[in-house]
């Protein structure tokens, strides 16, 4: 796994590497026909988890990218907590994946676009650990664009 440093950089440099490798993630959903989001999670500038949404080969509504990150880091660190982590999603969580990052315990969530009508934000509810700090907006246009694009493509095949 490679390392990097960015202290001597714009604040947002980090969150912008890191949201180009979770957009990398959504592009393998797209081009498995999933719906295309993607996470990573990464602790000490080191990638330690990688997910992107997996619900129609395993025929598992639980299996969003958000997941599947959260998995492969437990695996990774050989725990459950993700404290000092951050999450780097493409698209803002859904409640389910917001609830399981309360249980993570996970320090930061970083996501790329809103999603207004499933996002946990526009439920009113403050799911996430209280320690948990979130930003938003990190190339928002091009994780919406993904998005958008792909359901244009499923709206034309019908």
């Amino acid at each position: 796994m490679s390392f990097y440093n960015f202290e001597n950089k714009d604040p947002d440099a980090e969150d912008i590497h890191y949201m180009k490798l979770a957009l990398a993630e959504a592009n393998k959903a797209l081009t498995e026909d999933e719906i295309p989001i993607g996470a990573i999670v990464v602790s000490k500038n080191r990638i330690i988890g990688r997910g992107y949404n997996l619900t129609e080969r395993f025929n598992d509504v639980t299996a969003h990218a958000e997941m599947q990150a959260f998995t492969s880091a437990s695996q990774t660190i050989g725990g459950k907590y993700l404290t000092d982590c951050t999450l780097y999603v493409t698209i803002e969580p859904c409640v389910m994946c917001a609830g399981a990052s309360y249980w993570t315990q996970i320090s930061r969530i970083v996501y790329g676009a809103r999603e207004e009508k499933r996002g946990f934000l526009s439920k009113g509810a403050n799911l996430l650990h209280p320690k948990t700090q979130l930003k938003g907006g990190i190339l928002a246009e091009e994780c919406a664009e993904l998005m958008k694009s792909f359901f244009a493509k499923k709206r034309e095949n019908g």
